[in-house]
């Protein structure tokens, strides 16, 4: 006799109540039933169930839950399906790992439990030696193998760094059930369910590395880890349709259902009279909800995202909601039947090849290329030529920023005033976020100064760090995933400054400005630029706003930045023409700027008081009317003549 999902879970309290066909021969049920979770891994499954079909033990099924694969899984499978052992489950659409898992629980029948994710494998002996070493040790709730990992690595136990992954695991049948993605999508395997199973039993190893965990760039884990992972890749890739909950090992923790929500629960705004039918195309970067700022004033908006972003490059369906979606596949065909006003393309260098694919598919549609950063890495990575013949052929053009404009006249002369063209950061956050009061200063309380840097400390060193804290002033630097990027600065740093040197979590944009207002100034990207105002010695450093200013601004922070006086920034021009911020030549001009009284609060005002400028919505009216400048003078005439 089995047991089953829901029974109670195994203890060594209850283990003469729960039936061990171990002990028991006769049982009908298999010894051991093999979760098989796969997603469009035609290319790995077969090797896979190969593997298990080798297996010295034969007394196991195999459930494979297909989470809404649409490649040849199907096709791959068949032949394996003539092996009564091997059943599939078939998703409709990707639920998440979780789902798959617990699909697979709820159909097998075995009271022990291995897991065989369809790009790994087992080696012959791998289900034998872990039934021997439960059925050694009646107290053990789970036992696990060596693996090879990367090829040529073995371990006796888990992969360093790694944990203990699942196809080196079988443990006994138990009540608890994995963690789905409603809840949680995590990399940490011992959050989705482990931690439940170590409260049940020992848990035991059998020393020998009996199966291998495949490495490949699109391992769940890697599509979730940042750098080349993150929540945008793996929403994209698993074709995420809800907002999520997500956290991995080396990122920042993001709650999309919490920090969204009143944005979802928004009714449509009705279409205006004079209402635009807009198709974004490429990646929205930061702040991404910014667009709606479009739709709530009666626009209606379209999103047909690039296949391959990188971890902040957001891409729908947005979790803010309130955007269409239009398919990838075959998608010359639907933005035919949508018939958009206009396309709006944007963002980062990721995005330039899509974009320029699209430019290319929709003569006679209004383009507008919104370029935020990365032409000296479209150099790099040979997207050059898409990037200027964007720039010459887009029927309007807008730049991060006047310098990047005049840049790139400088790169393709003579069309800086033949189209329309617009200023304005790619990054802005939407106004919602800045709805908060102020906080108290810190510096009121303790008479100490402290400044923040929300994101990487860009051009501070430690040596810095350790001479800001010699004048009493403290640095608060933000962000998990950054301090897992910044852990050898971070120990030469606190070493310096063990007192001064504070560490803090990610914020989200909805307490921006309780948080960091109570902070006496932010720190902006600290370079000195070597350019002498000549455009043509720029590099980015001198061309970007920085997606921290928002954030800064929101706040009510002055800015603190380098002097670079006589060099084309523009970030020192945006400050310095607004006067929102501090340029120092060194520390000690810091440090005396900084005990200014008087003009710190002078300057604490004019930030609160402009801190609107760095809203989206602030702007959507100039961008609407560009919008309309646009359509009005463009054509597939002009864009064919170009």
């Amino acid at each position: 006799m089995e047991v089953v999902a829901g029974a109670q879970p195994f203890a060594d309290s209850a283990a003469d109540s729960i039936p061990d066909p171990i002990a028991d021969p006769a049982n009908a049920a298999p010894r051991v039933s093999v979760l098989v979770p796969t997603f469009e891994q035609a290319a790995f499954i077969a090797r896979a169930l190969a593997s298990l079909q080798a297996q010295t033990l034969a007394d196991w099924e195999a459930v494979v839950v297909d989470d809404g694969s649409q490649d040849d899984t199907q096709a791959v499978l068949a032949p394996f399906l003539r092996d009564a052992r091997i059943r599939c489950l078939r998703l409709g659409e990707n639920g998440g790992l979780g789902r798959a898992l617990n699909v697979a629980i709820d159909a097998s029948r075995a009271p022990l439990l291995a897991y065989l994710p369809s790009d790994d494998l087992y080696y012959p002996s791998h289900l034998q030696e872990l039934v021997a070493a439960l059925e050694a040790a009646p107290g053990a709730v789970l036992a696990f193998s060596g693996l090879r990992h990367h090829y040529k690595y073995r371990d006796a136990g888990e992969a360093p760094g790694a944990g203990l992954q699942l196809v080196q695991v079988m443990h006994r049948r138990v009540a608890p059930r994995w963690t789905e993605r409603a809840e949680l999508e995590s990399d940490d395997l011992e959050r989705l369910y482990w931690s439940r199973l170590r409260t049940l039993g020992a848990w035991i190893g059998t020393g020998a590395a009996t199966c291998e965990w495949v490495a490949h760039p699109r391992q769940r884990h890697r599509l979730m880890r940042e750098p080349q992972g993150g929540l945008n890749p793996f929403r994209r890739h698993y074709r995420v349709r809800t907002p999520l909950r997500f956290h991995t090992t080396t990122g920042d923790p993001v709650d999309e259902a919490a920090l969204y929500g009143r944005l979802r629960a928004r009714p449509p705004t009705p279409r205006a009279a004079d209402g635009l039918k807009i198709l974004l195309v490429g990646e929205l970067a930061y702040n991404p909800e910014r667009v709606l700022a479009l739709e709530e004033r009666g626009h209606a908006l379209y999103g047909l995202w690039t296949d391959a972003p990188y971890g902040f490059n957001s891409v729908g369906p947005l979790a803010c909601g309130h955007v269409g979606e239009l398919p990838r596949q075959d998608w010359q065909a639907a933005v035919r039947q949508l018939q958009p006003d206009l396309i709006y393309a944007l963002l980062n260098w990721q995005a330039v090849p899509f974009a320029h694919a699209v430019l290319r598919a929709t003569p006679g549609i209004p383009f507008v290329w919104h370029f935020k950063e990365g032409p000296f890495i479209c150099l790099e990575k040979g997207s050059w030529p898409q990037l200027v013949e964007l720039y010459r052929m887009a029927d309007g053009r807008i730049f991060g920023s006047p310098e990047a404009r005049d840049w790139f006249e400088l790169v393709a002369p003579g069309l800086a005033t033949s189209r329309p063209c617009h200023v304005l950061d790619g990054d802005l956050p939407k106004r919602d976020w800045f709805d908060a009061p102020a906080s108290a200063l810190l510096s009121a309380s303790d008479g100490e100064l402290h400044t923040v840097v929300p994101g990487r400390p860009i051009g501070l060193h430690p040596p810095d760090v350790g001479a800001l804290a010699a004048r009493s002033i403290h640095l608060h630097f933000y962000g998990d995933f950054t301090h897992g990027q910044w852990r050898e600065w971070i120990a030469r740093a606190r070493a310096l400054a063990p007192r001064h040197l504070h560490l803090h979590g990610h914020v989200a944009q909805d307490r921006w400005v309780q948080e960091f207002s109570r902070y006496d100034a932010g720190w902006l990207h600290c370079f000195s630029s070597r350019n002498e105002g000549d455009l043509r010695r720029a590099d980015w450093d001198d061309l970007n706003i920085p997606a921290r200013t928002a954030t800064l601004a929101a706040a009510g922070l002055p800015m603190i930045q380098r002097e670079n006086e006589g060099a084309a920034v523009a970030a020192q021009a945006l400050v310095r023409g607004m006067d929102i911020g501090i340029f120092h030549r060194d520390l000690d001009d810091l440090e005396a700027q900084l005990r200014d009284g008087a003009r710190m609060r002078d300057l604490r005002e004019r930030v609160w008081a402009q801190r609107m400028q760095f809203s989206f919505d602030t702007h959507v009216p100039a961008l609407l009317d560009f919008f309309r400048q646009v359509i009005a003078t463009a054509g597939k005439a002009a864009r064919t003549a170009a």
